[in-house]
């Protein structure tokens, strides 16, 4: 990995990675800078085989992450945008489980971020919020979308629309996420429970994540499911070797490799 980073913490213990956003002092927000570090460590997390699950956390005791945060980069008077749902839709297509462990507030962006993981696990100390329509912003795709799948239609519009605070207990209520523990073991329970999806089937848990992400990705999540799952299989059965051979070989394929 990366030891370059400036906003981001990355450590790997055997299977399993572990990404920290290392900005405890600013709330843990995700600038330009740290969105691109997580996509960076995401798509290096997906690459390497070494690697099957990761859990993504937040340093501190306080924050997990509370939003975005623009600098000179991203200035609204340049009508630039963070670069947010790169990260979002890195977590969601990679064919590898995320694991959030939700160390404290997780507000706008940062309770989309922890949505849009696999699964969520929260600290006791933890709160979960949407307060776009107070301060002048909204996400209107994986924060809406993703929200409504994951606690239904009207909880999700109370917390948009209303911008309450929600304690970890009610957050575990309405299934936003799916363990509360103390903080102390905050980070070894969403490890443990990253570990244990590494000793299942990888092509199987890669398949269904590949068939949750399809329903809201069309083209997209289709594609994702026929490149990484049905053609890296094709590509080891006897009538595609052959096929390829026979290619570059400027023969005809023997269609007794065929698959039947």
């Amino acid at each position: 990995m990366n030891s370059a980073y400036s906003d981001i913490l990355v450590s790997a213990d055997g299977p399993v990675l572990t990404i920290t956003i290392n900005r405890p002092e600013a709330g843990n927000k995700f600038r330009h800078q740290t969105c691109l570090e997580l996509f960076d460590a995401l798509q290096r997390f997906r690459l390497d085989p070494a690697l099957r699950a990761a859990v993504l956390t937040g340093a501190g005791e306080k924050f997990f992450c509370i939003g975005g945060e623009h600098d000179e980069v991203t200035s609204l008077d340049q009508s630039q945008v963070l670069p947010i749902i790169d990260v979002y839709q890195a977590i969601d297509t990679i064919p590898k489980p995320v694991v959030a462990a939700v160390n404290g507030f997780a507000v706008g962006g940062g309770n989309v971020l922890q949505t849009v993981c696999d699964l969520s696990v929260a600290s006791e100390t933890a709160v979960f919020r949407q307060v776009g329509p107070m301060v002048g912003s909204f996400d209107a795709g994986y924060g809406s979308w993703y929200l409504e799948d994951t606690i239904g239609r009207k909880r999700a519009k109370e917390m948009w629309y209303l911008n309450r605070k929600y304690s970890a207990a009610q957050a575990l209520e309405m299934g936003l996420v799916n363990e509360v523990v103390p903080a102390d073991r905050l980070l070894a329970r969403a490890t443990e429970i990253a570990r244990e999806i590494t000793t299942r089937s990888p092509l199987a848990i890669a398949g269904m994540k590949g068939a949750f992400s399809a329903r809201h990705n069309g083209v997209a999540g289709q594609a994702r499911m026929a490149h990484d799952q049905q053609l890296t299989l094709y590509q080891r059965t006897a009538e595609a070797k052959e096929l390829s051979a026979a290619f570059a070989e400027r023969r005809e394929p023997d269609p007794e490799s065929f698959w039947r």
